[in-house]
């Protein structure tokens, strides 16, 4: 049986009539970049979160530059950043000149430790971002506390999250100075193309973003400020229009996936419970955290990757692709250890958690579409690997 990481093929048969005719309606228009589709598109955005500004950008990673330039982080400025995350959360703050500080995380959730962050504040410390990484919230309001006591800015890193909702009913993205998201085509929601979007509840905030996004422009032509080329896609806004109003049914079904895994995994005998941060005889494969929901708390996962911990965890994920199940290592090295943070001065272990998950997080097929057979079949043959 063949289980690919990710198959995007089920989703667009779903939607191909309304996708092509979206897509054909723009090549029409030829209005190619920003315009009404974008426009119409952020509007969607601003009602589906909840938040009062949205604006689409080029990818996820400019959505945390702008992002940044907007609030006005200068060279020699400090942005406190996990160390454990995809290299666009550090990358954007060295590209400004700015250091990243590094913290290590959580780990459970893998998110940022929200009580390391207030230590690693000085007197450079303009802003964090804490990530809501693989899917799940970070802990904000204990973020919030800190960065408000502080004055600092939040920038919040919800690329992995669009559509989780944190304990008061906010979404991830919108309880910070401004939100960033991306819909790389891999994402819960994903464009055909790289694509992104900043969120923001600060009209002053929202000006700035809107006159950065298009090089600093206001009007056309005359600039105050330096900007960049920001600007979003009219076919990526079509495409997203069409997919907003299935995401929160395929979010349900990624978690009805990652149940199906947990309960698979834990009578399989490899795993006992959720959540654990250790090995030891009787738990063999470490699972995600548990989904928790309840009437007044909406803090669940939606598992824009089902992420498990094992020992011999490359070994395990050469046995996996031998049998055609398709595996990510999301990720393999840390940004204190990356070469070109060297001049950071850190070493091995400086950040022991972020280390040990670097050498042990296996990311499994996750997708809304994925058979139950085929989650079965992985865990069958992970189990077959550890027996043997």
């Amino acid at each position: 049986m063949r289980v690919p990481l990710l198959d995007l093929k089920p989703q667009y048969q779903s939607l191909k009539q309304e996708l092509d005719e979206a897509i054909i309606k723009v090549a029409e228009s030829q209005y190619f970049i920003l315009g009404p589709e974008v426009e119409s598109m952020e509007k969607d955005f601003c009602n589906y979160l909840n938040c009062k500004h949205a604006l689409g950008v080029s990818s996820g990673t400019d959505a945390l530059l702008l992002a940044l330039m907007a609030i006005g982080i200068q060279p020699g400025d400090e942005v406190i950043v996990p160390t454990f995350s995809f290299f666009a959360t550090a990358g954007v703050v060295s590209r400004l000149n700015a250091t990243p500080v590094v913290v290590d995380i959580d780990p459970v959730t893998f998110n940022i430790d929200a009580r390391e962050l207030e230590r690693k504040i000085t007197n450079k410390t303009r802003a964090v971002i804490p990530v809501h990484l693989y899917g799940q919230s970070c802990e904000m309001e204990k973020i919030v506390e800190v960065a408000k006591a502080n004055k600092i800015k939040i920038i919040e890193d919800a690329a992995q999250a669009i559509g989780v909702q944190y304990k008061d009913g906010k979404f991830a993205g919108t309880i910070g100075d401004a939100g960033c998201f991306s819909f790389f085509p891999s994402k819960n929601l994903g464009g055909y193309g790289d694509g992104g979007l900043v969120v923001t509840n600060d009209d002053e905030l929202a000006q700035r973003l809107k006159i950065m996004r298009v090089h600093g422009a206001e009007p056309k032509y005359y600039h105050k400020v330096i900007g960049g080329n920001f600007r979003l896609d009219a076919i990526q806004a079509a495409v997203l229009k069409i997919k907003l109003p299935h995401l929160d049914n395929w979010s349900k079904k990624r978690r009805e996936n990652a149940e199906a895994y947990n309960k698979f995994f834990i009578g399989s005998g490899l795993a006992e419970q959720t959540g654990k941060i250790s090995f030891d005889s009787k738990n063999k494969v470490l699972l995600p955290k548990p989904v928790f929901q309840s009437d007044s708390i909406k803090n669940y996962h939606i598992y824009n990757q089902y992420i498990i911990r094992v020992e011999d965890r490359d070994k395990l994920r050469g046995y996996l692709t031998k049998n055609e199940i398709g595996t990510e290592i999301y990720y393999p090295v840390p940004f204190h250890l990356q070469e070109c943070f060297s001049n950071l001065n850190y070493k091995p272990g400086d950040f022991p958690l972020a280390e040990r998950a670097a050498d042990t997080c296996l990311a499994l097929p996750i997708y809304p579409e994925l058979s139950k057979d085929q989650i079965e079949f992985v865990v069958s043959k992970i189990n077959e690997f550890l027996k043997n």
